[in-house]
């Protein structure tokens, strides 16, 4: 849990790489007002995590203080615990997300869930994003199983491992990009992004190294190996999967060498793309449109293919009468 800053709402916007511009003509077609009417009628998978983020939570306490003998029933059905995941209850890998310990815990992580979330979103989309979820969840509850397991009935809750993943995949997106946290809820500090990151990073592994895996308690009982876990699963993701960087051979080579010995290429000449288009197509291309404008909102734009993104160019002039 970030135990040392809670997140305001002065959070930077998507950077104008990421953003489509279409002309005004195009923009006023009738069927591109209904796919964004239809978008904005769909309920984000961020929405989803929060709701049932907060029922978990809201279930916990009911059983726990309202329901005769049902104290800690919901919490050893959800939690995290070595001496029953042994037993088959596998699904405690990441439900355990769903409780926390009390309100404030429960707020951090919703805060920063929130804020990193809806910024991370438009880039991932909502199929991407909920599996990117599930593997910080169950990223950080086999880190915690690994350093814990000896522990048979050590207990893990929360959803800070999401959080954390969150808060690294947007550092990697947007290291250099201002935001404003509150420090201890009442001091507004600005920090870029990578700042924070690294802060929490240091932090968490420090707390793993020195205190968790030792096996010297606090006060406060904070899972160092579950945010640790949720980080890894997001650098993994951002190098691994978004940049795909590890399958181009020629990067590979280049980053073998130091800068200075690799041979420098010249800039290659700036051609300018002809296209042309067809005007008995107008309502192949319209339908083509609409399937990238779909392909946009389910995986993000950064899922588009060259191809794709030039057939939103030549669209917009075709589709306008120019």
């Amino acid at each position: 849990m970030l135990v040392f800053a809670g997140l305001s709402g002065k959070f930077c916007s998507l950077s104008a790489k990421t953003a489509i511009h279409f002309p005004m003509a195009f923009s006023d077609r009738s069927y591109v007002r209904d796919n964004h009417r239809n978008n904005r009628q769909q309920t984000s998978t961020l929405v989803w995590l929060l709701c049932a983020i907060g029922a978990g939570f809201i279930i916990q306490s009911v059983f726990e203080r309202l329901v005769p003998g049902g104290e800690g029933a919901f919490t050893q059905a959800a939690a995290l615990v070595p001496g029953l995941f042994v037993k088959g209850r596998a699904w405690t890998l990441v439900t355990y997300t769903l409780l926390h310990g009390n309100w404030l815990h429960l707020l951090v992580n919703g805060i920063t869930i929130y804020f990193m979330g809806r910024e991370v979103l438009p880039l991932l989309g909502n199929k991407r994003f909920a599996w990117f979820c599930v593997a910080a969840a169950a990223g950080g509850g086999l880190m915690w199983l690994a350093v814990n397991f000896h522990h048979q009935y050590y207990t893990l809750i929360g959803a800070s491992s999401i959080s954390l993943a969150l808060l690294i995949l947007f550092a990697c997106f947007y290291p250099n990009n201002k935001i404003t946290v509150l420090l201890f809820f009442i001091i507004p500090v600005s920090i870029r992004p990578k700042y924070l990151a690294i802060a929490a990073a240091t932090l968490d592994l420090c707390g793993l190294l020195f205190l968790e895996i030792p096996g010297r308690h606090t006060d406060i009982s904070v899972a160092y190996s579950a945010h640790v876990g949720g980080i890894i699963v997001a650098v993994c993701y951002y190098f691994l999967i978004h940049k795909r960087a590890w399958r181009r051979s020629e990067a590979a080579r280049e980053s073998a060498l130091p800068e200075w010995l690799q041979k420098k290429k010249k800039p290659a000449a700036v051609v300018t793309p002809k296209y042309t288009v067809n005007i008995t197509s107008r309502a192949d291309l319209r339908a083509e449109v609409d399937r990238i404008l779909d392909k946009i909102n389910s995986q993000g734009f950064a899922s588009l293919t060259d191809e794709e993104k030039r057939t939103l160019d030549s669209a917009k002039d075709m589709l306008s009468g120019k």
